[in-house]
C-alpha cells in the first residue's frame, strides 16, 4: 500500500443518498451533485502544516487530527483555500458568533451529511461496505488508540477510514429545534462497538467540543 500524505483527494459522482435517524424514525432523500472528499481524514502532518498547530492527544505526523472542534476545522479550511488561492468557503462572524457557507466557492470544506454518508457507502447498501475489521479500527482492534490514516483497506471508491479511527465533523445542524447549534459527528471512531461504526450512524455535539475520537476530512465542490 502507498504510503498516505493525508491531502489525497478522491472524485464522487453525482447521485441520491437516502439519509434515517433512528431516534426520530426519520428518512430524507438527498440529491448530490459531484464533489470531492477526503481520501483519509486529515492528518496532524497536514494539520500543523496549514495551521501551525498540533492538539491532538496522541502524536504522529500520520494519525488523524484529533482533540479539534468543528470550529478549528472550518478555520483549517478556509486557512487552506487561502493558501492554495482558492476562495474560502466559510464566512466567519467576529468571535465565532455565526458562519455562513458560499455554496458559489471553489474553496475547501466539510462535507454535508448526505455528501459524507453517499461517499461511506460507495454504492453499497448495508452498513458497512465491507467487513468491519478489514475497513475499519473500533473498540474490537484499535487497542484503544487512534491509528495511521490508510491502514485499513478503501470502499469501492477509494476513501479510507470511513469508519472507525476517528469521527468526521460534517458541516450540519443536528437538530436545531432539540439540540441548537450541535452539529453532525459520522463514522465512528477507535473506542466505539461495532454498531456505532455504520454508515447511517449519526451522533451529534458542541461546535466547540474536542475530544481524542474526534477529527474530519475535508471536501470541495466541482465546478
Amino acid at each position: 500500500m502507498d504510503v498516505m500524505t493525508g491531502d489525497e483527494m478522491i472524485a464522487v459522482p453525482p447521485g441520491q443518498v437516502t439519509l434515517s435517524d433512528r431516534r426520530t424514525q426519520r428518512s430524507w432523500s438527498v440529491e448530490l451533485a459531484a464533489y470531492r472528499i477526503g481520501a483519509v481524514p486529515v492528518t496532524q502532518a497536514w494539520y500543523a502544516e496549514v495551521t501551525g498547530e498540533r492538539p491532538s492527544a496522541a502524536g504522529g505526523d500520520r494519525l488523524p487530527v484529533e482533540s479539534v472542534s468543528w470550529w478549528d476545522a472550518v478555520r483549517f479550511c478556509n486557512s487552506l483555500s487561502r493558501d492554495a488561492g482558492l476562495t474560502p468557503a466559510y464566512h466567519v462572524g467576529a468571535d465565532d458568533d455565526g458562519v455562513e457557507w458560499d455554496t458559489s466557492a471553489d474553496g475547501y470544506r466539510l462535507p454535508t451529511e448526505a455528501e459524507w454518508e453517499y461517499a461511506c457507502r460507495a454504492g453499497t447498501a448495508g452498513p458497512q461496505y465491507a467487513p468491519l475489521d478489514e475497513i475499519a479500527w473500533y473498540r474490537d482492534n484499535s487497542q484503544e488508540r487512534v491509528h495511521p490514516v490508510g491502514g485499513k483497506l478503501p470502499n469501492a471508491w477509494g476513501a479510507h477510514d470511513m469508519l472507525g479511527n476517528v469521527w468526521d465533523w460534517c458541516w450540519d445542524v443536528y437538530d436545531a429545534e432539540v439540540y441548537g447549534s450541535y452539529r453532525v459527528l459520522r463514522g465512528g471512531g477507535w473506542f466505539d462497538e461495532h454498531w456505532s461504526c455504520r454508515a447511517s450512524a449519526r451522533r451529534r455535539s458542541h461546535p466547540t467540543f474536542r475530544v481524542d475520537d474526534v477529527g474530519f476530512r475535508v471536501a470541495r465542490s466541482v465546478a
